[in-house]
């Protein structure tokens, strides 16, 4: 609360003043039918006879203090920000069940780093793509991380045919990409192998990103060589077996090189986790915010209140209680 016209409250220094020149005779006591309980201490009707004798006193403060101008001030502000639209383009191959990223495979990490990063930027458009042998837009962008989030979830494997399909992953993303007017557009392209399927090989894809300014990060996820995937297996039931896996790491150098993102290699849930908390830093839009308040005039409520103390008051002196019989 404020005081639009705080030098006002100094009238309040002549309430003493004016309580001492109507001060009444204390012979008023004994034409009151309340009397003390004790003699030398005042019981509850002399305390209470008291307090219906201030009321007046308080009304008049609050009036005063109504000249003051209290106010009570609403806070609003706003955020102004450039923006940053982000595709988040992450394969769902049957090689992301990998497990080398233990007690978890790749693809539980990938979305659970992935589900930080969206909260962390809540002033950007995000959207998911997944690609396995054919490419799929999960989520577009959007605002709304919440239903982002419930996508991301959703994204799982057998979603899409066996295979990689690098390229068309990328290129689902720039497509969502390419009628966005932001400054700054940007794809976060999480893999663990290499191009074998789809009809746009990676090199096109990324031409094709430069050309529409959009800049790409590649994240080559997991461990190279035999590493720990699950199976099912019609008698064994299911079980983990070592398997070869190769990765092209080259081919995601050179995508980011020609869009003038950075190349990152994650073989460990905190390395990744790390790689996005470095994105997030790089493209960190800059943020202007907009603060003013509002203000809303209390006199009518305190006025309001000053009346109902002297309604109190005139009920109080004109009840039976309080006259002689």
């Amino acid at each position: 609360m404020r005081w639009e016209q705080p030098w006002l409250l100094l009238l309040l220094l002549v309430l003493p003043l004016l309580a001492w020149r109507a001060r009444r005779p204390l012979a008023r006591a004994a034409a009151v039918l309340w009397t003390q309980g004790r003699v030398g201490r005042p019981g509850i009707s002399g305390l209470l006879l008291r307090v219906v004798d201030a009321l007046p006193w308080l009304a008049l403060a609050i009036t005063l203090a109504v000249l003051a101008r209290p106010q009570q001030g609403i806070r609003q502000s706003e955020t102004e920000t450039r923006g940053v639209d982000i595709m988040l383009a992450i394969d769902i191959s049957p090689s992301m069940a990998a497990e080398d990223f233990r007690p978890y495979n790749r693809l539980y990490v990938a979305k659970e780093t992935a589900r930080e990063f969206v909260r962390q930027r809540p002033h950007d458009r995000l959207g998911v793509v997944g690609f396995a042998a054919t490419a799929f837009l999960q989520c577009p962008l959007t605002l709304d991380h919440d239903a982002l989030l419930d996508l991301l979830q959703g994204l799982d494997f057998g979603l899409a045919d066996d295979g990689t399909a690098i390229g068309m992953g990328l290129g689902t993303a720039v497509a969502a990409l390419r009628e966005s007017k932001t400054p700054s557009k940007v794809v976060v392209l999480l893999t663990d192998g290499q191009n074998n399927r789809g009809q746009i090989d990676p090199a096109t894809a990324a031409e094709l990103a430069g050309a529409y300014g959009i800049k790409v990060y590649t994240v080559l996820v997991g461990r190279g060589g035999v590493v720990p995937v699950p199976v099912n297996d019609p008698l064994l039931g299911r079980r983990v077996q070592m398997v070869q896996m190769d990765v092209d790491e080259a081919s995601l150098r050179d995508i980011a090189k020609r869009t003038r993102g950075r190349f990152y290699r994650a073989q460990d849930p905190a390395t990744l986790a790390g790689i996005y908390s470095e994105i997030d830093r790089l493209e960190r839009a800059p943020i202007r915010s907009i603060e003013y308040r509002e203000y809303r005039d209390l006199g009518p409520r305190f006025l309001a209140l000053a009346a109902a103390l002297l309604a109190l008051y005139a009920v109080s002196v004109s009840t039976w209680a309080l006259r002689l019989p």
